[in-house]
């Protein structure tokens, strides 16, 4: 049974309990003044013979006869069995007391009664049926209610979620930072909308349709919503595992559905997003072609450019896999443009930082071009959530302004994690991760071309024992060879370091050698940088495969060259572990004092690890750790 179904039922039960409850009132009463019935015709005639009655009054419709005892104030009523028999076996009882007590007669009132006494002997009937009745209609009301909302709710099944952007924040291109050359090429989204006609004159055709490719939190969406707000325009929000169901057919009924909605409210924007729920490769699932979420797609490309004229409706969608989605929805007629939303550059951050620092009160140490310098690869989402968790932390300490110290901490907690300054450690184990950090951080300053160290810390943050963190001074398009060998020696510094000083190795560094092994075969498989096998690709993480494109790589080559790749990745990790060996062997004092200080102090930030590193640093004093 469902929660309607209950609800339902909660709502009619008490109903069905007043008539019950008003039955057995009335049964009571009825009972209980019917005890009168259960005396004989000669109990009777014998209070009559004892001088018992005071006085009566007998119907002669209906034969009841009501009585009045002397000692008391209440009247009763007797059904007579017959009115000739009690008139002739009661009367002389009362004629010879008339005549003793002449003073008080009994009077004998010899009558017929009201010609509706039986409607009143009915009357308690007659308010039970009428209060059943009314709790019917009542009923029957209720049921005919909850059964057209059961058919509103069956009809609606087919209609689209779509969630609009009435009554809410209007969102404009002011609102969206860092995406300058984004918000030019959907400029002339929101001047066809505002002015068609100019459009028109010249036989240029409008774009069907815009599809904002790019990675999480770039701000797809809010780039959609800029533009509804920009034009004035309804703006229709629908994501796209909304339009799939258990049931055939509901996600080609929602397709026609969002679409008709769209058209009514014409010129206005259609905004899909995750579009890749519903429109990845055909043929490339269990399904083959008939499976519900085809069905979904088919109508949808239908919508977009079929015989069915679409004017004044745009449809925008956002995904970060448009290497799944179906051929047939990225041609001209359909998504014409697709729009690149990417990671926003130094100029681009410090624009997104100023929208989000708005309604937040800053301290005058606070330098927005510092934090988007040191804040290299974050997305608008992941700034917005920077400034958030640095906000929170100033209110934490109850401080009025977020101050310099707050956006750094911020900045770690999002990249690493929350510390955990409660998490005891043994001396050894903290003594182990000293020398673990200690071993990435002097690997990372002596190679040239790394970013400079930022902070290292032997406290646990998220699932990490410790961390060493650089910041990069300048935006990177490309990674070279030599950078990616380098990245892979200081990666492997934990573990060199770990076996140097106490010739034993631990399971802390399994991270590390995870995204080295990564990093080096890509670089064979991936990005062609291996002298031996020569730039090529070898496999493919883009084939279909029976199972769908996304259930593993497809392997182009032989078990010779699979060989060839494994040797080529154990040459990289080998040649990467010697030489980091060879580099910290070198700097084995710097190493052995970094180390002593993070087991006494926890931690250095960049200012102080340099003075160490040139032997500047007052070990006495610490101020910045």
């Amino acid at each position: 049974m469902n929660n309607d179904k209950k609800r339902r039922l909660g709502s009619v039960l008490p109903l069905l309990l007043v008539p019950v409850l008003l039955i057995s009132i009335i049964t009571f009463f009825m009972n209980s003044s019917s005890k009168e019935k259960e005396l004989t015709y000669y109990d009777v005639v014998e209070m009559f013979r004892n001088d018992k009655i005071d006085s009566y009054e007998l119907n002669l419709s209906s034969g009841v006869l009501t009585y009045q005892l002397r000692d008391e104030k209440v009247q009763r009523k007797y059904s007579v069995p017959s009115i000739s028999l009690f008139y002739e076996d009661v009367h002389d009882y009362v004629v010879e007391y008339n005549k003793t007590h002449a003073d008080t007669p009994v009077q004998y009132n010899y009558k017929a009664g009201s010609s509706n006494s039986w409607l009143l002997s009915l009357l308690p009937t007659m308010i039970c049926i009428g209060v059943l009745a009314v709790l019917m209609f009542v009923m029957t009301r209720r049921m005919n209610q909850s059964i057209m909302s059961e058919s509103n709710r069956t009809m609606s099944f087919g209609k689209a979620r779509v969630r609009k952007n009435e009554g809410g924040k209007k969102v404009t291109f002011a609102d969206v930072a860092g995406a300058d050359e984004e918000k030019e090429e959907l400029s002339e989204i929101v001047e066809f909308l505002k002015d068609s006609e100019k459009y028109n004159a010249l036989g240029a055709r409008i774009p069907k349709g815009v599809l904002l490719v790019g990675p999480p939190g770039t701000g797809k969406t809010l780039l959609a919503k800029a533009v509804a707000g920009e034009a004035n325009a309804p703006f229709l929000s629908i994501s796209g595992s909304d339009f799939l169901e258990m049931y055939v057919g509901v996600g080609a009924s929602r397709v026609r559905d969002l679409f008709a909605q769209a058209k009514k409210s014409a010129p206005a924007i259609i905004f899909i997003d995750e579009i890749d729920a519903v429109g990845r490769h055909r043929g490339a699932g269990m399904g083959g072609g008939h499976d519900e979420r085809e069905q979904t797609l088919n109508q949808m490309l239908v919508e977009m450019d079929g015989f069915v004229e679409n004017e004044g409706v745009i449809v925008i969608a956002a995904t970060n896999r448009p290497d799944i989605l179906d051929p047939a929805l990225l041609r001209p007629g359909r998504f014409d443009r697709q729009i690149t939303v990417g990671y926003p550059d130094i100029k681009g951050r410090v624009e997104i930082l100023k929208v989000h620092a708005r309604n937040k009160s800053l301290a005058p140490d606070v330098n927005l071009e510092d934090i988007a310098r040191s804040t290299v690869g974050f997305t608008g989402a992941d700034l917005e959530n920077l400034l958030n968790e640095a906000a929170l932390l100033s209110a934490r300490k109850g401080l009025k302004a977020i101050t310099k110290s707050e956006i750094e901490e911020a900045t770690i907690k999002v990249v690493v994690g929350t510390e955990k300054k409660s998490h005891k450690i043994s001396d050894k184990e903290k003594r182990i991760t000293a020398y673990h950090e200690a071993g990435h951080a002097i690997a990372t300053h002596f190679l040239e071309g790394q970013d400079p160290v930022h902070q290292v810390s032997i406290v646990p943050r998220g699932m990490a024992g410790g961390y060493t963190m650089s910041l990069p001074l300048e935006d990177k398009l490309y990674r070279s060879k030599k950078y990616m060998e380098d990245d892979i020696v200081t990666l492997l510094g934990g573990r060199v370091a770990e076996k140097i000083v106490f010739d034993d190795i631990t399971t802390g560094a399994s991270n590390d050698i995870e995204r080295a092994s990564e990093m080096a075969r890509n670089m064979v498989t991936k990005y062609g940088m291996s002298d031996n096998l020569g730039p090529i690709t070898f496999g493919s993480g883009h084939n279909e495969v029976f199972l769908g494109k996304d259930y593993g790589t497809v392997r182009n080559y032989s078990e010779e060259i699979a060989k060839d790749i494994d040797e080529e990745v154990r040459s990289i990790i080998s040649t990467a572990y010697q030489r980091c060996e060879s580099l910290l062997k070198e700097h084995r004092d710097k190493l052995d004092e970094l180390a002593e200080y993070l087991i006494k102090n926890e931690k250095i930030d960049g200012v102080d690890f340099e003075k160490l590193m040139n032997g500047t640093l007052d070990k006495g004093v610490d101020d910045h750790a």
